[in-house]
């Protein structure tokens, strides 16, 4: 049981008298506002704010801390005003008392309410001094273990909620300490069965293990002396929930993760700790792809140090943490290690840590003002609070950072919107890789871009950042419109062809006069609507040849397609048309030309309306690959699928879809969708098939 004698003299080792009797007087201020109060252990209140302040001691935090934690429920539960505290206090410790109090629980109509309102309240006294969410972790902390007095269904949702909210904000600050009591207390609180098995297997793991981990220490220990280097070594304990949540993961049994030994060690100095790497490394062989430097590249909450793994002695696998001492007081405590006094804008922060949580905050009230409701915001929030970026190197050595999940495209835009843009292939670790793989921390990324080439709409499936994604939509948009302008020429003078004419014989003002008729500004407008299949190209050319009570003649000879035009052209569903099909264009508003066979029944009452269909031909030097629908009865037999795609394959086609039913016990109905370049190669195809035992019929399905 904690006193304020005892917390007085453990102040006194880092704050001055004067300091250590402000906190004194507070405590005795709240033990008399709080007289008579008692806690649901039956514990006199005031043992609650003490030991709340002795959280913060821990930390060392200033003595205006730790007389807010004092007084921290005197506003809320003893009446007494603020304008009371001030007086007594002054204004700073009363406005930090006052933010932590509007924290506390409020009337709303479902408990996701409330909880999202606290967090409101929570980002506007943060974002006047930071201090009170500190003062806040530190309740709540000393809340959580003390947990047992409440009812099973309140202590869930506490825990709950700590485990959602309280437990990423105090990792989003660095507080490392904290996070882990917080998780571990959380996991208990939600899981006790499942945390008493895991406790338990790891109290009997660790004194089963305890003579090979006082080797191991002993080696690193006497590798540091040989190199004459000061440091400290440490077995490192993994904590209940991180093991829980490894085991969830990764899949992984309890075994598998309590195989791997952990280690700390702490010197003086950076340089020192890049020394203790080499030295480690000489000692046991380091496991490739496992060193990460978080001191030269920090975490998002200003963790440092380097981490790496070694295959130690019969080859078991050791982590081990290299770090200054700077940096494990850093780890442990984040924003509270190096506490700023000050937490006004003008004040710069001496700090990472400081800066980022500032920085953070900031985002958190942007958050705040986009937001529709509480319930919106702090789903966002949640999303924002638990940051995994990757740190990939340029070739050039420069690091950039993004998102998690990122790929080489968000990586291209993020180096430039031109290299994103020309981007063609990449290089990972100089190896080339889908441009939809996932970066990861550490990978150097080389961008292969073209001149001349231009963004895929599937990069929009894989993307990530905002940036890549506005820029592979404006790009589109422009592709789109260049491929539409040209397009749309086309048709247009091959009606005009018709008719003896041409676009470059009409004079200039009969077309600004068109334009005017349309109320469109450029040729290339007007082009880029017949394209578009927006205007009919026949249409068009009758009012720029002012023919308008003329039949024009059918254009001489179809369109041929060359199978590149790109956004603007596309193949029908319906009857999957390929090179060698006789085929006809339906002109459909803004998607351009859809092509279709002749046959196709969907297009039978417009096929010979030249305002909407076009006669295409196939040009002699068409390329790409089309799907064409097959549709195989055969009998059923044993490794039916295998057949068919070993006969397809043999012929140099592809499976892009396949599916199965069975007519009878003896006949089975395969529907294939395979992938050709043209009507000669689908008969090639279609012949290997019917080599095949047992095949009864094998249809082409068409609209």
């Amino acid at each position: 049981m904690p006193s304020i004698d005892a917390l007085a003299d453990r102040l006194s080792t880092y704050l001055g008298p004067d300091q250590v009797n402000l906190v004194r007087r507070a405590y005795f201020y709240a033990e008399q506002a709080h007289d008579g109060q008692r806690r649901r252990s039956g514990e006199a209140y005031v043992t609650h704010p003490l030991a709340v302040a002795s959280i913060l001691a821990d930390m060392h935090m200033d003595h205006q801390s730790l007389m807010a934690a004092m007084l921290h429920d005197v506003i809320e539960d003893t009446g007494i005003a603020k304008e009371a505290l001030s007086s007594q206090f002054g204004e700073t410790v009363a406005e930090l008392v006052d933010g932590v109090s509007k924290l506390t629980q409020m009337n709303f109509e479902t408990k996701a309410e409330a909880q999202a309102e606290n967090f409101q309240k929570m980002a506007m006294a943060m974002a006047r001094d930071i201090r009170v969410i500190l003062v806040k972790l530190a309740d709540r902390l000393h809340n959580m273990r003390t947990l047992e007095v409440l009812s099973g269904e309140k202590r869930r949702r506490i825990a709950k909620e700590t485990l959602e909210i309280y437990a990423p904000i105090a990792n989003r600050l660095g507080m490392h300490s904290v996070r882990i009591e917080f998780e571990d207390l959380g996991f208990k609180a939600m899981y006790p069965m499942r945390s008493a098995r895991i406790y338990q297997a790891v109290k009997r793991a660790r004194g089963n293990r305890k003579e090979i981990v006082n080797k191991i220490e002993e080696s690193l220990s006497h590798c540091l002396a040989v190199d004459g280097i000061e440091g400290e070594v440490s077995g490192r304990q993994k904590h209940i929930y991180g093991i829980y949540k490894k085991m969830r993961g990764k899949r992984r049994a309890f075994n598998e993760i309590m195989d791997v030994y952990a280690f700390r060690i702490i010197v003086d100095k950076v340089d020192t700790c890049y020394r203790v790497l080499g030295a480690v490394h000489n000692l046991y062989k380091p496991l490739p792809g496992r060193f990460k430097d978080y001191i030269a590249i920090p975490k998002a909450n200003g963790y440092q140090s380097l981490h790496t793994t070694l295959f130690g002695m019969h080859g078991v696998p050791i982590e081990i943490q290299i770090r200054t001492r700077e940096m494990e007081e850093m780890a442990n405590n984040g924003i509270a290690a190096h506490w700023l006094y000050k937490s006004s804008d003008d004040e710069k922060p001496k700090g990472g840590t400081h800066a980022r949580a500032r920085q953070w905050v900031k985002g958190v009230l942007e958050l705040q003002q986009r937001a529709g409701n509480s319930l919106e915001f702090i789903e966002s929030v949640k999303i924002d609070l638990f940051p995994d970026e990757v740190y990939v190197f340029t070739p050039k050595g420069r690091i950039m950072e993004l998102p998690k999940g990122s790929t080489a495209v968000d990586f291209a835009y993020a180096v430039h919107t031109d290299v994103g843009n020309s981007c063609i292939a990449c290089r990972i670790n100089r190896r080339l890789a889908p441009l939809s793989e996932p970066l990861q921390s550490g990978s150097t990324v080389e961008i292969v871009s073209a001149p001349g080439a231009r963004p895929n709409p599937a990069w929009l499936n894989f993307v990530v950042t905002g940036k890549a994604r506005t820029h592979i939509r404006h790009a589109l948009k422009l592709q789109r419109r260049s491929e539409s302008i040209n397009l749309g020429e086309r048709l247009l003078n091959k009606v005009l062809n018709g008719f003896d004419s041409a676009l470059d014989k009409i004079p200039p003002e009969r077309i600004q006069a068109m334009l005017g008729e349309y109320r469109l500004e450029l040729i290339e407008d007007l082009l880029e609507d017949i394209g578009l299949g927006n205007r009919m190209a026949y249409v068009v050319a009758r009012r720029l040849l002012s023919t308008e009570g003329e039949q024009l003649p059918n254009p001489e000879g179809p369109l041929a397609i060359r199978g590149t035009e790109g956004l603007v052209l596309s193949y029908a569903k319906c009857c999957t048309p390929i090179p060698g099909d006789p085929i006809v264009g339906h002109l459909s508003a803004g998607k351009g030309m859809v092509v279709h066979l002749e046959s196709c029944r969907n297009i039978s009452e417009i096929r010979h309306n030249p305002e909407k269909c076009i006669q295409l031909s196939w040009a002699k030097d068409v390329t790409g690959e089309f799907n064409v629908e097959l549709r195989v009865e055969l009998e059923h037999q044993r490794g039916l699928i295998a057949l068919l795609a070993s006969s397809v394959n043999a012929a140099d086609g592809n499976i892009e879809k396949i599916s199965m039913d069975e007519r009878d016990g003896r006949i089975s109905v395969v529907q294939l969708v395979v992938s050709v370049h043209d009507r000669v190669h689908l008969a090639r195809v279609i012949k290997k098939l019917r080599a095949l035992t047992g095949v009864i019929r094998i249809t082409r399905m068409r609209a």
